[in-house]
């Protein structure tokens, strides 16, 4: 994936924040988070666990502009001015989209910081803070990714990822968590449901992509390549539930899934891709 070289992406509203020392605290967390964490715990054999839920968290650190992310030839070559154009692009759809769309804060995390969902760092990866109507990203996420587990972490995998979360700030607005709250794990629980409608949103947004444009007509992003769609289904395929308990050692346990099955991410995520939005309802029907 890749953003137009001359595209602008204007004055953005994404923060860096973090570098805090631990304080006690922490709550839920929607998206990829938990997953990473989990992961993490597993292929490093360190239990970090208390980064998430009622574990510890950060305290906030200093919060900055995100700078000298002028250009898409600056998305190209950085990881952060990627995500700065991922929000404009992003941005830009939805309000097409929902009707009063507000836009999320996209907070990118140094070290780590403290959120009303508790820690937000590499450990915990990216994810949605409802409470907040916030994105946290660290970007060196994306390399943890990329050298621990395999995944082909590239530049669209990686707007799949922030693409996932804004998912969860649709469904926040759109009243999908108060209609459908947790009732616990499992292939077809309300948890599961969400996660994959997030990836079909997700999907959705990757096919329209090269239409958003910049306030002088430019697209911020060229079409995405086979090879990098590929990457991208690679990420979801990372994230599954039965290829995090595969890597673990353990068995399948389908009622243990909160996220679905490597298969159901990368089918939901193509069904978003083909047939757009009207392809996303998760929560019909007893097959997932």
């Amino acid at each position: 994936m890749t953003f137009n070289s001359n595209a602008q992406v204007g004055q953005t509203t994404a923060r860096r924040r973090g570098g805090g020392a631990m304080v006690a605290g922490g709550a839920g967390v929607a998206g990829l988070g938990g997953i990473a964490l989990l992961l993490l715990s597993l292929f490093t054999g360190n239990d970090l666990t208390g980064l998430l839920g009622g574990g510890g968290s950060a305290a906030p650190g200093t919060e900055t502009v995100i700078e000298d992310c002028d250009t898409g030839a600056d998305a190209n070559e950085n990881d952060d001015c990627r995500l700065v154009f991922g929000q404009a692009a992003l941005d830009t759809y939805w309000e097409g989209q929902v009707d009063g769309y507000r836009a999320p804060q996209l907070i990118v995390v140094d070290q780590q910081t403290s959120t009303a969902c508790g820690t937000a760092s590499n450990a915990t990866g990216p994810f949605y803070c409802p409470p907040e109507e916030t994105i946290y990203v660290d970007p060196t996420f994306f390399g943890i990714l990329r050298e621990q587990f395999g995944a082909q972490a590239g530049s669209l995998a990686q707007l799949y990822v922030l693409a996932h979360e804004y998912g969860h700030h649709i469904q926040q607005l759109i009243g999908v968590f108060d209609q459908y709250p947790s009732n616990g794990s499992g292939p077809t629980s309300n948890g599961v449901r969400t996660e994959l409608q997030a990836d079909c949103f997700a999907g959705a947004w990757v096919a329209a992509m090269e239409d958003q444009k910049d306030e002088n007509g430019v697209p911020y992003l060229k079409p995405a390549t086979d090879a990098e769609l590929r990457d991208a289904l690679n990420a979801a395929a990372t994230v599954g539930d039965d290829h995090i308990q595969e890597q673990s050692g353990g068995q399948v346990n389908p009622e243990s899934w909160t996220h679905g099955s490597s298969e159901q991410r990368q089918r939901w995520f193509t069904n978003g891709y083909r047939g757009g939005l009207e392809q996303c309802d998760t929560f019909s029907g007893d097959d997932l």
